[in-house]
């Protein structure tokens, strides 16, 4: 995806390392790194969903993406035309799988085949449904047969590639830069470098991903050094600025956090209650107090700056209370004697869910819920684990997370399609507009940059107009890393960054001399 250039250029220029090690305490080797991630795969094949968007380091996809957002080859020898409804990519000799195996055009028509299978039930098979089969002609060669013009096809061959024949439940096996030594669920998954990687050997030789869920947890096991590196909220990260030995990176994202609410309940069903949050809601103040100022104000589900990104969706980072309130009272929302507003019988009062452990979202939740009584909405907290969070998505409104600097058919489509109604995470607010849906299919089923633009403005107006989420925040993701490395890259991220983002180039990692 490309991205319009004064914002590309703000993004890079504005990304930051501070509190370099000294000389004295850079490592002279380093062979084991640990990285503290705050969430747990759910599993390590990618036709289960683990890392399609090349994040992973255990797989390589027919492309990868660099950190400023480019496509390049990975599997692939070269990038190939996309025209039409057949995409044909040629492999790159040589390449064989952790197991010796040589990669070949079979496992590529496997891999995409076992995740189009309905059987398998791959959380991400809608991602690739303009994909009508996946062909080997010869040993070298695969053809992609698309029902329809895709223009974000190439964005889609990122996903890792798989041996033919894979238990898809089995220890992982791809050719990417580590192989996979064991993983001990809830606590770590341990990987060594893959000697006979096609691409640059990896420096660091073992890596440790080692999971904690909690964000104080995290931050305490880094300044334990148990940790080489972790991913934290910006307030976290404060006490190791200026600290020796260790230096903070900020990293540019299209990552926010908002409000979802479930469309199908008398109160967060209203769209004045919801009309009227947007207007109350204190972003400028979110962006000082909760990020640190790591973060921007968020309108939309599209990032300011991005060719796809509609800027007449916009608003005031600065609450305009009195207007919420006028939106309530020509609603009928009336104030009660206990300050809590009212209609024909009914509290303006809901649940507010955020998952137990994430810092950033419980601040936000309690930001939200004083901003909320300001104009006589009553919000009630509850800090949940993820198992408890899921059932009750269609009930109760959630602090989500998404986001992506890809193409706008990334994650949209899932979150506001009315086909993935109450499908996991997917449009969990179950929000079903014919029109929306229309524009949607527009989008991905069109190859024309013009159309697809009309397309996505329009339906960033009408979701905009319709008040679906409260957006809140952009983020910059932050990071603390501990010794003097050379190969470290920032780059512009996604939502999902413990599966990419700055760890994802971990293999050009080395101790800087």
């Amino acid at each position: 995806m490309k991205w319009r250039s004064a914002l590309l250029g703000t993004m890079l220029l504005a990304l930051t390392a501070c509190s370099a090690p000294t000389e004295s305490t850079t490592p002279k080797a380093q062979d084991t790194v640990v990285l503290g991630l705050g969430s747990e795969p759910d599993s390590l094949s990618p036709v289960l969903g683990y890392a399609p968007d090349g994040g992973s380091l255990l797989y390589d996809g027919l492309v990868r993406r660099t950190p400023d957002l480019k496509l390049q080859p990975a599997l692939a020898e070269a990038l190939p035309e996309v025209k039409g409804t057949q995409v044909t990519f040629t492999l790159r000799q040589g390449v064989t799988f952790h197991n010796g195996k040589p990669l070949t055009s079979a496992d590529v028509a496997y891999t995409y085949g076992q995740l189009l299978k309905t059987a398998n039930n791959s959380p991400i098979r809608g991602d690739y449904a303009a994909i009508e089969k996946v062909e080997a002609p010869d040993a070298r060669t695969v053809v992609f047969r698309l029902k329809y013009p895709y223009a974000a096809i190439l964005q889609r061959a990122t996903l890792g590639i798989v041996p033919d024949g894979t238990d898809l439940k089995a220890d992982p096996v791809g050719t990417g830069p580590y192989t996979f030594v064991s993983w001990t669920k809830g606590d770590k998954i341990t990987l060594k470098a893959n000697d006979r990687y096609w691409g640059p050997k990896p420096a660091i030789k073992t890596l440790v991903l080692a999971y904690a869920a909690d964000d104080n947890a995290r931050a305490t096991r880094m300044a334990a050094g148990e940790f080489t590196a972790t991913e934290l909220p910006p307030k976290a990260v404060a006490q190791f600025r200026n600290q020796q030995g260790v230096t903070v990176y900020e990293a540019p994202s299209a990552d926010y956090r908002g409000v979802m609410f479930p469309l199908e309940q008398p109160v967060t069903g209203d769209l004045a209650i919801r009309k009227a949050l947007n207007l109350a809601m204190d972003r400028a103040a979110m962006v000082t107090a909760i990020l640190a100022g790591a973060g921007s104000p968020a309108f939309g589900p599209v990032a300011p700056g991005t060719e796809w990104h509609n800027a007449a969706v916009n608003g005031s980072p600065a609450p305009d209370r009195a207007k919420a309130v006028a939106v309530l009272e020509a609603a009928g929302w009336k104030a009660s004697a206990d300050g809590i507003r009212a209609k024909d019988g009914t509290p303006a009062r809901f649940t507010l869910m955020y998952p137990a452990g994430d810092s950033l979202r419980k601040e936000l939740a309690l930001a939200m819920v004083s901003d909320a009584k300001r104009i006589g909405i009553d919000v009630q907290l509850a800090a949940l684990d993820w198992d408890a969070i899921y059932p009750r998505m269609a009930k109760d409104a959630l602090i989500m997370g998404w986001g992506s600097p890809y193409d706008p058919d990334y994650l949209n489509y899932e979150l506001f399609h009315s086909s993935y109604v109450g499908q996991g995470s997917f449009n969990p607010g179950h929000y079903k507009v014919p029109e929306v849906d229309k524009l949607l299919d527009t989008g991905r089923q069109s190859s024309d940059p013009a159309t697809r633009k009309k397309a996505y403005d329009a339906f960033q107006q009408r979701i905009s107009d319709d008040h679906v989420w409260v957006y809140l925040v952009f983020l910059k993701h932050t990071y603390v890393v501990r010794g003097n490395w050379s190969g470290l890259t920032v780059g512009v991220e996604a939502h999902e960054h413990a599966t990419g983002g700055l760890f994802n180039t971990v293999p050009e990692w080395k101790p800087a001399s």
